[in-house]
């Protein structure tokens, strides 16, 4: 709504148009104006004034600056004289003289016909004000000069003198200061008015607090609060608010609203764009190895590179993820073995996920086992297509269509049989099967048309990571998409660092590598988690921002996982105080053993003894480990790695139990063993004789003595004794006393008299049976 009503007469007056000319160009785009004095609203002004400047163009404004120059040194008795013509363009921009100077310059006309004195006319000069700063302090004292005037008024009459006439002047000359004063006044009151008219942007994140959105939306926090409980939204002035609440309120406030999104460093520095396909290339394919334990896997792997591995493995089990490549006639293909024992089991969840094409090998002569059934299980999670390796067909006893027909109750069928699974009997001892077994490998790659962009920073996952005593942190990576060169800056997990060295599977030095090649690096400044993503980034102080604010948030996240004591697990909570715990502190070569000793040992847990790995480590068990089970009471189980000097001495001062072990087998099972050491002790009842009651005495200090006939076994003094009367207990107590003849016995056999008696127990009668036994305890 405008500020000033203009009506149609006012402004064909104003720009000297005819007011038909105005009122049809309003009726041409809004509704035909019914008389001349209807008051234009702003969008028909705009209108208006657009038809006036598109069809009023002028050359220069220097015509419109020289028509009121005319005017002003115009001659007084030439006012009255026809004026000349003015051009369009004056007409648009010279506005018209007001009705009272032209009043006034007819009575002048009519005066210069008459004969009068020549008129003194002031010359008015014109100031560009425009560059002069006025310094505003100097008329602070206005009001003190208005208040010294009125003084100078005394019983109505003024006083005059020179000093009269110069306030006189310095009035004047006030007065046309002030009138700017205000003109500027007003002119910023405008200014403000349209200013609070127009509607106000405001960015509102995903969350804001009530206070920051009235800041935004220039608002009081009162105002603000006012709306939301209008609303029914009950918020202080720190209480933090949705996008949609706050949305809602600054629409109704009158904002507009955009919503603020927050770049986080993550998005900042790692490179996470769709690559496009001219961008695209073929790559090799990745194959994970999985099976039960000893069904081959690394003998096959061993058989196709050529090289032999297995021997170097303790107990015939892979330790932790290997990953090679293999050039089978030109064509690459990189290969995951992982473990078979039920403890890896995360660790072949890992395996799965980081490849495009799943071996599962099985013994031709074993069937399919647990292990096997959890392979085919992530292979189907991954969604990873599964090639089944019938191995051991050398050996006699093999039987595949047994395998084949267990395989189709996990719906692997085969192809024979109608399925879509690819199933070729290998021997890895032979070499018999294993062109072809490479052959559908290489086909199943093709089919899945496997590509990558090696021409940008390099993506992908790490398969191992262990802590060097000499080179500190090593990781293998698996490159899925880029290239990895030598120096570039890495972020895997919580670990960062720049790459200093790179080794490929043969043990050389490489400068680069790209998609689905697996190399060893070092430089990290920690031991990455396996399984972590990795991303190659070029702004390393950003790399140890998000790193940090990484372990942060995993700190956060196992502060908030630990149970808190409710009503629910109140009483759970107290009866865990008479559980009894087992504290371990766990240190293995690499992260994947560590995991999975801790896993494994954490699972023998039951009832009564709880198994609490307070520390898995990477590297040789040093004296800090040392202090942290002596502080917490804990052993120390090492696998595959041993104490430092001091660490050893350390331990020898303070006792700390230390176990080492090479194979997972032997570590899990002298943690059993030694966890039933703790167990409550468990007693069985064994009888140790009988006797017969005779005769019975009572003495008044003792109570009844009974004469006994020992039958068979022994009675002891310290044993439990039931009363037996026709083969019914009567009491089970303890032998109070035990004699033979007058001197006291400790224990009397068969075929012997004595004299018993029961504590806290005298009925006793002659005929009845002591039934003596002892609780002796039983090796569990």
């Amino acid at each position: 709504m405008s500020l000033v009503k203009y009506r149609i007469k006012d402004v064909a007056t104003d720009f000297e148009l005819p007011v038909k000319e105005l009122m049809d160009v309003v009726a041409k785009f809004y509704e035909k104006p019914k008389s001349n004095t209807r008051v234009l609203t702003e969008e028909e002004l705009n209108v208006v004034f657009d038809y006036i400047t598109k069809t009023h163009q002028i050359e220069s404004l220097e015509q419109v600056f020289a028509v009121q120059t005319k005017k002003v040194e115009k001659p007084a008795e030439k006012v009255a004289e026809k004026a000349p013509e003015k051009t369009v363009s004056q007409e648009k921009k010279a506005a018209p003289a007001p009705k009272t100077e032209q009043k006034g310059a007819a009575q002048q006309q009519t005066k210069s016909q008459k004969p009068a004195e020549p008129e003194r006319r002031r010359e008015r000069r014109v100031v560009d004000t425009s560059a002069v700063q006025v310094n505003t302090t100097r008329f602070d004292d206005v009001d003190n000069l208005v208040s010294e005037r009125v003084q100078n008024f005394q019983g109505g009459k003024q006083k005059f003198g020179k000093k009269g006439q110069q306030q006189n002047k310095k009035d004047n000359k006030f007065k046309g200061n002030k009138s700017k004063n205000e003109e500027q006044e007003k002119l910023r009151r405008l200014q403000m008015e349209v200013a609070r008219k127009a509607p106000v942007t405001v960015k509102i994140p995903d969350e804001i607090t009530v206070g920051e959105l009235a800041s935004r939306m220039k608002k009081t926090a009162g105002e603000v609060i006012k709306c939301l409980m209008k609303n029914g939204v009950m918020a202080g002035i720190n209480q933090t608010i949705d996008f949609d609440t706050a949305e809602y309120v600054a629409v109704e406030m009158g904002c507009k609203v955009e919503r603020e999104v927050t770049v986080t460093i993550e998005e900042r520095i790692i490179d996470d764009h769709v690559d496009s396909a001219d961008e695209l290339e073929t790559r090799a394919p990745v194959v994970v190895v999985m099976g039960h334990v000893d069904h081959g896997k690394t003998s096959t792997l061993d058989a196709i590179r050529k090289t032999s591995v297995t021997a170097g493995e303790a107990g015939g089990i892979t330790q932790h993820i290997g990953a090679y490549t293999v050039d089978v006639n030109g064509q690459m293909i990189t290969f995951l073995d992982t473990p078979g024992h039920a403890a890896f089991t995360s660790m072949r969840a890992r395996g799965a996920k980081s490849t495009d094409i799943a071996i599962l090998v099985v013994a031709a002569d074993d069937g399919i086992m647990p292990q096997t059934v959890e392979s085919i299980n992530h292979a189907k999670a991954a969604e990873v297509p599964i090639i089944v390796a019938i191995n051991k067909m050398d050996k006699p006893t093999a039987n595949p269509d047994k395998i084949k027909e267990q395989l189709t109750k996990y719906d692997l069928i085969c192809e024979e049989w109608g399925g879509d699974t690819i199933i070729v009997p290998i021997s890895a001892k032979t070499g018999q099967g294993l062109d072809e077994l490479l052959e559908m490998v290489l086909l199943t790659a093709e089919v899945q048309e496997l590509k990558a962009n090696p021409n940008r920073r390099a993506k992908g996952t790490v398969i191992e990571a262990r802590l060097d005593k000499t080179r500190g942190p090593i990781a293998t990576l698996l490159v899925q998409n880029g290239t990895l060169n030598q120096g570039d800056i890495i972020i895997a997990g919580t670990a960062v660092g720049r790459v200093r060295v790179m080794t490929n599977d043969k043990g050389r030095t490489v400068k680069t590598a790209g998609p689905s090649v697996p190399v060893e690096i070092t430089g990290l400044a920690d031991v990455p988690a396996p399984g972590d993503e990795f991303n190659a980034v070029t702004d390393e102080r950003m790399a140890r921002e998000l790193v940090e604010q990484r372990r942060q948030a995993a700190k956060d996240a196992a502060a908030n996982a630990m149970q808190k004591v409710t009503l629910d697990n109140l009483f759970a909570k107290m009866q865990e105080g008479e559980m009894k715990e087992l504290a371990l502190v766990v240190k293995a070569d690499v992260q994947g053993s560590a995991e999975a000793v801790k896993a494994s040992l954490e699972k023998i847990s039951n009832e009564e003894v709880r198994v609490k790995v307070i520390h898995a480590g990477v590297g040789a068990i040093n004296e800090s480990d040392i202090l942290l089970a002596s502080t917490a009471g804990a052993i120390i189980v090492g696998f595959n790695v041993r104490p430092d000097a001091a660490a050893a001495a350390s331990a020898q001062r303070s006792n700390v139990d230390m176990r080492f072990y090479r194979v997972i087998y032997d570590a899990i099972g002298e943690i059993e063993a030694a966890m039933k050491g703790m167990l409550a002790p468990q007693f069985e009842e064994v009888i140790i004789g009988h006797a017969e009651v005779r005769m019975t005495y009572k003495v008044s200090a003792v109570g009844t003595i009974a004469g006994c006939m020992v039958k068979d076994g022994k009675v002891a003094r310290d044993a439990q004794v039931r009363v037996l009367r026709d083969n019914i207990v009567i009491h089970q107590g303890e032998v109070g006393s035990l004699q033979r003849f007058k001197d006291q016995a400790k224990e009397v056999t068969a075929g012997y008299e004595c004299g018993m008696s029961i504590l806290k127990f005298n009925d006793i009668k002659e005929g009845d049976i002591f039934e003596c036994f002892e609780m002796q305890e039983v090796k569990r």
